[in-house]
């Protein structure tokens, strides 16, 4: 897995170009870009993407990569990026219009351990 991979998805692709552009995706763009981005990227890979962000060094990113890894967040859902979304400038999702912006599991393959994960998550809570 990988860059390409990730940017199957066209919000994390959105991101992608506007880190690569150097533009400052806010501190909850950073969030889901580092929830979502450990696994197609390494954790040097992630850092040197987040790393981009032009008001985010590389020290910051480093902890940001080891606070999600440690929490094992799993990929935020449409609604939660929505909400993130309305707490900062950046426009994490490209078209809120369209329904389908934001579902990365739509579009993205993630490990197993994911998907059991939030199987788990679900049946502590029923």
């Amino acid at each position: 897995m990988g860059l390409n991979d990730l940017k199957a998805n066209h919000m994390m692709a959105h991101l992608t170009e506007a880190l690569d552009k150097k533009k400052d995706i806010g501190h909850y763009g950073r969030l889901v870009y580092a929830i979502v981005g450990r696994h197609f990227l390494s954790e040097d890979e992630l850092v040197a993407q987040l790393s981009k962000d032009k008001d985010f060094g590389e020290e910051e990113a480093r902890g940001l990569v080891q606070q999600v890894q440690e929490r094992d967040y799993s990929p935020p859902r449409r609604e939660k990026i929505m909400e993130y979304q309305g707490k900062q400038d950046f426009p994490i999702l490209p078209d809120t219009d369209n329904p389908d912006e934001g579902n990365v599991y739509r579009d993205l393959e993630f490990p197993q351990h994911v998907y059991d994960h939030i199987q788990e998550y679900h049946q502590q809570k029923a």
